[in-house]
């Protein structure tokens, strides 16, 4: 009673907008006693750790009530608000002047959380430890398996202390096999050279049957609520190797051969995760881990089975020694769990990646299929996914005539249905557009798209793909010069030059948009005036004028533009290559290199030693030559290096 009278005396009006919330915060944790829930604690952490930073006045009210909640073993939500103090002791930014004396008088009582009768409590309040010493006390008399690992990596925060470091190393020549690897973990943060010296134990422990059950009992890392799993504890000691391709890649293929084969599926999942992740970064695992996921695209697990296929699918050329296994799983429904996709659907598109005739019998209908299911379409980052629509049928030029007509059906499908998926539509054109003219006999359905006001850009972007033969689009395109914002037009007339409608019309209109000067906007019809080629002699000036331009990638365009026009490549020359020494020295503009290569190609330039050098450097160099790090990692890589063997050999 006395809590609740001290609560009430609080000058609470006094303290923010937020302060409200927080004292009925408060008097419903204490209300509520043993059935208080995390979620009753939310009001506290949105005012008290949320946003702004630093440590506020209502906060230091707060703690006297928090600290009496956390210590009253009837109150049920004791963890999350342990969770919320350690939060507050680590705030970044300015502090209440009355937060250090009210944490002085908080502080027997919050350090007393360590000993706690409850071993969730314990667990927490290890954040609030100050310092090696009370973690040594810990450790020495803790009894709880699922508390003394979390004190174990607690004590990580401290190696270097001599008695830490001692305390850690003794692990390593323990008799208990998880507590080793835990003190591997927990050791290799600042020593991860002990990781690959202790690789070989850390396959065998992983892979023990004995300790199957063990991991998930006992894991606990700090700031995680969950236990780790075997998965998670096998993927996460993959990532002390991440920075050593070679020596992680002996580690996976260690652990998949000490795996046993139906039993621990688990393990076989947490190596293709990892395997997936080092392909998508270096290309030398290639060799290595190519085998490893053709013996489990078998599994009986069907996460296993997808994972597998979807790295063969990914590797595609290099994988066809399996298409006829491949093959055999078309038909295969089984899932990934969190996984996008089905087994079959990656294994439809590894027969794509490889050529393979078998993929192609209903082919489209098969990948359209995904966009009418009701689970929607949602992957994370760096997860195997399905691919992309232009991923799959982009590169298959040698088979338009037989997927053409489906892809048309879809297209009336779109024009004539309210329902019809906008994202489909949008993605089948972008397919159309990169098989360019080929796709000419779609002529009727992208046309059909040009008043739609959500996909009509698409369509006059496939129009821009099919040249002259789609001359007769030209006045739907016209259309939208009056129809739509003024700064489309440039673009409209470069679209409508493509498809053949007056050229000196056009070419007048693009070139004159242009501004005189470098400092004026407008900017984006150098893009345009490349294509025109020597025809646009007129504004030649204009064009050399933009490369004077403050942005990189104006100049750059200015540069190829200029080349096209005159035939002078020496204006170009030092922008192009500069691109190419400072991807090799680093870089990550992956766009302007790809501009900068393409065109030297085109416009069949040579290169300088410097040049040379530096792309035979990024030939030669292991890491995948990618922004991304999903599938299109690999697919850019064999793009850019199949760019770079093209200058090189000129």
């Amino acid at each position: 009673m006395r809590v609740v009278e001290a609560l009430e005396a609080v000058a609470w009006e006094e303290l923010g907008v937020s302060a409200k919330d927080v004292r009925r915060a408060l008097s419903r944790l204490l209300e509520l006693g043993p059935d208080s829930t995390e979620s009753d604690c939310d009001p506290l952490f949105w005012a008290l750790a949320g946003p702004p930073t630093g440590v506020s006045a209502l906060a230091t009210a707060a703690l006297p009530f928090v600290v009496a909640l956390v210590a009253d073993p009837g109150t049920g939500a004791r963890k999350t608000l342990v969770e919320l103090l350690a939060a507050l002791t680590r705030r970044q930014g300015p502090v209440d002047p009355g937060w250090p004396e009210a944490w002085r008088r908080a502080r027997d009582t919050v350090q007393a959380l360590l000993t706690d009768a409850d071993p969730a409590v314990r667990r927490e309040a290890l954040r609030l430890a100050e310092g090696p010493g009370p973690l040594g006390e810990r450790w020495r008399a803790e009894r709880d398996p699922a508390v003394r690992l979390t004190v174990l990596f607690s004590l990580g925060d401290h190696a270097a202390d001599p008695e830490v470091h001692r305390l850690l190393t003794g692990l390593l020549r323990g008799s208990d096999p998880v507590l080793r690897v835990a003190a591997v973990h927990t050791l290799a943060r600042t020593e991860p050279e002990l990781a690959v010296r202790e690789l070989d134990a850390l396959v065998e422990t992983l892979a023990d049957p004995a300790l199957r059950s063990r991991w998930k009992a006992v894991w606990y890392v700090p700031d995680v609520d969950e236990p780790f799993s075997r998965e998670d504890v096998a993927f996460w000691t993959a990532v002390l190797f991440e920075d050593t391709p070679d020596v992680e890649t002996r580690f996976l293929t260690g652990l998949a051969a000490a795996a046993d084969p139906v039993e621990d599926a688990d393990l076989l999942r947490a190596v293709l995760d990892r395997s997936w992740r080092l392909l998508t970064r270096h290309r030398s695992a290639e060799a290595a881990l190519l085998p490893v996921a053709a013996g489990l695209m078998d599994h009986p697990d069907s996460p296993v089975r997808l994972r597998a296929v979807h790295l063969l699918a990914a590797l595609g050329p290099r994988a066809v020694g399996y298409a006829d296994r491949l093959a055999g799983l078309l038909d295969d429904p089984g899932d990934g769990g969190f996984l996008e996709g089905t087994v079959g659907e990656h294994a439809l598109w590894a027969l794509t990646r490889m050529d393979d005739p078998r993929a192609l019998p209903k082919l489209v209908e098969r990948l359209c299929a995904r966009f009418r299911e009701e689970d929607g379409r949602s992957y994370t980052s760096g997860d195997p996914r399905r691919p992309e629509l232009v991923d799959v049928l982009g590169p298959m030029t040698a088979h338009v005539d037989e997927l053409l007509p489906s892809i048309r059906e879809e297209l009336r499908r779109g024009l004539t249905d309210p329902d019809a998926d906008g994202y489909l539509m949008a993605d089948l054109l972008e397919v159309l557009r990169a098989w360019g003219p080929a796709a000419l006999p779609a002529l009727p359905e992208i046309t059909g798209f040009l008043p739609d006001r959500f996909r009509w850009h698409d369509a006059v972007r496939t129009l821009a793909t099919l040249g002259p033969a789609a001359l007769c689009a030209a006045p739907a395109v016209r259309a939208h010069l009056s129809q739509d914002p003024e700064e489309n037009n440039t673009w409209l007339h470069w679209v409508l030059w493509r498809i053949g409608d007056d050229p000196a019309g056009n070419l007048r209109a693009v070139g004159e948009s242009l501004p005189v000067t470098s400092q004026a906007g407008g900017l984006a019809a150098v893009d345009f005036l490349a294509d025109f080629g020597p025809a646009a002699a007129p504004y030649a000036d204009r064009v050399r004028n933009a490369l004077e331009s403050e942005l990189g990638g104006v100049r750059l365009r200015a540069a190829i533009a200029l080349w096209s026009i005159t035939g002078d490549p020496e204006p170009a020359r030092p922008l192009l290559e500069a691109e190419f020494l400072a991807m090799a020295a680093g870089g990550e503009h992956y766009g302007s290199f790809c501009e900068a290569l393409s065109a030297l190609i085109r416009l069949g330039g040579t290169l300088g030693e410097p040049a040379r050098t530096a792309l035979e450097s990024l030939r030669a160099r292991d890491a995948r030559l990618s922004a991304y790090g999903d599938y299109r990692a690999i697919l850019d890589d064999e793009k850019f290096r199949a760019l770079i063997d093209t200058a090189l050999s000129t």
